[in-house]
Protein backbone atom coordinates (compact mmCIF):
# COMPACT_ATOMS: atom_id res chain seq x y z
CA UNK A 1 0.00 0.00 0.00
CA UNK A 2 2.74 2.14 0.89
CA UNK A 3 4.62 1.88 -2.61
CA UNK A 4 1.24 2.85 -4.56
CA UNK A 5 0.50 6.21 -2.51
CA UNK A 6 4.36 6.84 -3.37
CA UNK A 7 3.39 6.17 -6.66
CA UNK A 8 0.36 7.98 -7.22
CA UNK A 9 1.48 10.75 -5.06
CA UNK A 10 4.61 10.98 -7.77
CA UNK A 11 2.30 10.59 -10.49
CA UNK A 12 -0.34 12.99 -10.05
CA UNK A 13 2.46 15.52 -8.95
CA UNK A 14 3.98 15.03 -11.92
CA UNK A 15 1.25 15.46 -14.43
CA UNK A 16 -0.41 18.59 -12.27
CA UNK A 17 3.08 19.85 -13.06
CA UNK A 18 3.32 19.41 -16.30
CA UNK A 19 0.06 20.22 -16.99
CA UNK A 20 0.38 23.84 -15.80
CA UNK A 21 3.84 24.78 -17.29
CA UNK A 22 2.12 24.10 -20.93
CA UNK A 23 -1.27 25.68 -19.75
CA UNK A 24 1.23 28.89 -19.38
CA UNK A 25 3.16 28.19 -22.12
CA UNK A 26 3.84 31.57 -22.42
CA UNK A 27 6.06 32.53 -20.17
CA UNK A 28 7.12 28.92 -19.25
CA UNK A 29 9.58 28.94 -21.49
CA UNK A 30 12.31 30.90 -23.41
CA UNK A 31 14.74 33.67 -22.23
CA UNK A 32 12.51 35.55 -19.63
CA UNK A 33 10.66 32.98 -17.92
CA UNK A 34 8.31 32.53 -14.57
CA UNK A 35 7.52 28.94 -14.43
CA UNK A 36 4.43 29.17 -12.45
CA UNK A 37 4.69 25.12 -12.07
CA UNK A 38 8.12 25.82 -10.20
CA UNK A 39 5.78 26.50 -7.13
CA UNK A 40 5.07 23.11 -6.42
CA UNK A 41 9.38 22.25 -5.67
CA UNK A 42 7.79 22.56 -2.26
CA UNK A 43 6.64 19.76 -2.07
CA UNK A 44 9.49 17.70 -0.86
CA UNK A 45 8.99 19.27 1.69
CA UNK A 46 6.23 17.34 2.72
CA UNK A 47 6.73 13.74 0.52
CA UNK A 48 9.88 12.31 -0.90
CA UNK A 49 7.38 11.39 -3.87
CA UNK A 50 7.56 14.66 -5.03
CA UNK A 51 11.26 14.10 -6.59
CA UNK A 52 10.47 11.60 -9.00
CA UNK A 53 6.76 13.26 -9.71
CA UNK A 54 8.49 16.77 -10.41
CA UNK A 55 11.28 15.08 -12.32
CA UNK A 56 8.77 13.34 -14.65
CA UNK A 57 6.80 16.25 -15.05
CA UNK A 58 9.73 18.64 -16.32
CA UNK A 59 10.12 15.69 -18.67
CA UNK A 60 7.14 16.21 -19.85
CA UNK A 61 6.98 19.80 -20.13
CA UNK A 62 10.21 20.25 -21.42
CA UNK A 63 9.24 17.85 -24.58
CA UNK A 64 7.04 20.69 -25.59
CA UNK A 65 9.45 23.43 -24.76
CA UNK A 66 11.05 23.75 -27.65
CA UNK A 67 14.68 23.20 -25.94
CA UNK A 68 14.80 19.75 -27.76
CA UNK A 69 16.71 17.31 -25.84
CA UNK A 70 19.86 19.32 -24.27
CA UNK A 71 16.64 21.23 -22.22
CA UNK A 72 15.08 17.77 -21.78
CA UNK A 73 17.95 16.06 -20.04
CA UNK A 74 19.62 19.09 -18.28
CA UNK A 75 16.26 20.88 -17.49
CA UNK A 76 15.14 17.76 -15.81
CA UNK A 77 17.93 16.62 -14.06
CA UNK A 78 18.39 20.07 -12.74
CA UNK A 79 14.81 19.78 -11.31
CA UNK A 80 15.73 16.58 -10.13
CA UNK A 81 18.48 17.75 -8.24
CA UNK A 82 16.58 20.81 -6.88
CA UNK A 83 13.74 18.11 -5.71
CA UNK A 84 16.08 16.65 -4.03
CA UNK A 85 18.33 19.13 -2.20
CA UNK A 86 14.52 20.98 -1.42
CA UNK A 87 13.45 17.60 0.80
CA UNK A 88 17.05 17.66 2.75
CA UNK A 89 16.32 21.48 3.52
CA UNK A 90 16.40 21.81 7.42
CA UNK A 91 14.49 24.56 7.54
CA UNK A 92 11.30 25.49 6.05
CA UNK A 93 12.04 28.70 4.80
CA UNK A 94 15.06 27.24 3.06
CA UNK A 95 13.18 24.63 0.83
CA UNK A 96 13.09 27.30 -1.93
CA UNK A 97 16.07 28.03 -2.20
CA UNK A 98 17.36 24.47 -4.38
CA UNK A 99 15.16 25.27 -7.27
CA UNK A 100 16.32 29.10 -7.62
CA UNK A 101 19.56 28.36 -7.28
CA UNK A 102 20.17 24.61 -9.37
CA UNK A 103 17.70 26.49 -12.10
CA UNK A 104 19.19 29.77 -11.87
CA UNK A 105 22.51 28.09 -12.64
CA UNK A 106 21.77 25.21 -15.09
CA UNK A 107 18.91 26.83 -17.32
CA UNK A 108 20.75 29.63 -17.37
CA UNK A 109 23.85 27.64 -18.84
CA UNK A 110 21.17 25.75 -21.23
CA UNK A 111 19.42 28.81 -22.69
CA UNK A 112 23.32 30.71 -23.32
CA UNK A 113 24.28 27.33 -25.27
CA UNK A 114 20.67 27.06 -26.85
CA UNK A 115 20.43 30.68 -27.85
CA UNK A 116 23.51 32.30 -27.49
CA UNK A 117 21.84 34.20 -24.73
CA UNK A 118 24.65 36.16 -22.43
CA UNK A 119 25.46 33.98 -19.64
CA UNK A 120 24.88 36.26 -16.86
CA UNK A 121 22.11 37.71 -18.02
CA UNK A 122 20.30 33.99 -19.08
CA UNK A 123 21.32 33.11 -15.26
CA UNK A 124 19.93 36.45 -13.84
CA UNK A 125 16.41 36.44 -15.15
CA UNK A 126 16.05 32.72 -14.90
CA UNK A 127 16.74 33.45 -11.01
CA UNK A 128 14.37 36.45 -10.76
CA UNK A 129 11.85 33.76 -12.50
CA UNK A 130 12.45 31.35 -9.91
CA UNK A 131 12.32 33.62 -7.02
CA UNK A 132 9.04 34.53 -8.42
CA UNK A 133 7.85 31.54 -8.76
CA UNK A 134 9.44 29.53 -5.66
CA UNK A 135 9.00 32.25 -2.87
CA UNK A 136 6.29 34.21 -4.78
CA UNK A 137 4.00 31.42 -5.32
CA UNK A 138 5.71 28.32 -3.45
CA UNK A 139 6.58 29.34 0.25
CA UNK A 140 2.84 30.97 0.48
CA UNK A 141 1.66 27.06 -0.89
CA UNK A 142 3.78 25.42 2.15
CA UNK A 143 1.20 27.41 4.65
CA UNK A 144 -1.65 26.47 2.66
CA UNK A 145 -1.04 22.60 2.87
CA UNK A 146 0.60 22.22 6.55
CA UNK A 147 -2.71 22.50 7.50
CA UNK A 148 -3.91 19.99 5.51
CA UNK A 149 -0.59 18.06 5.03
CA UNK A 150 -2.18 14.96 7.13
CA UNK A 151 -4.61 14.53 4.73
CA UNK A 152 -2.98 14.74 1.25
CA UNK A 153 0.30 13.99 2.02
CA UNK A 154 0.02 10.61 4.31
Amino acid sequence: MKKTVFLVQAALIGAIYAVITIAFAPISYGEIQVRVSEALTILPYFTPAAIPGLFVGCIVANIYGGGGPIDIVFGSLATLLAAFLSYKMPEKWMVPIPPIVVNGIVVGFILNYLYQVPLLAAMGWVTLGQLIACYGLGYPLIGMLEKYKDKIFR
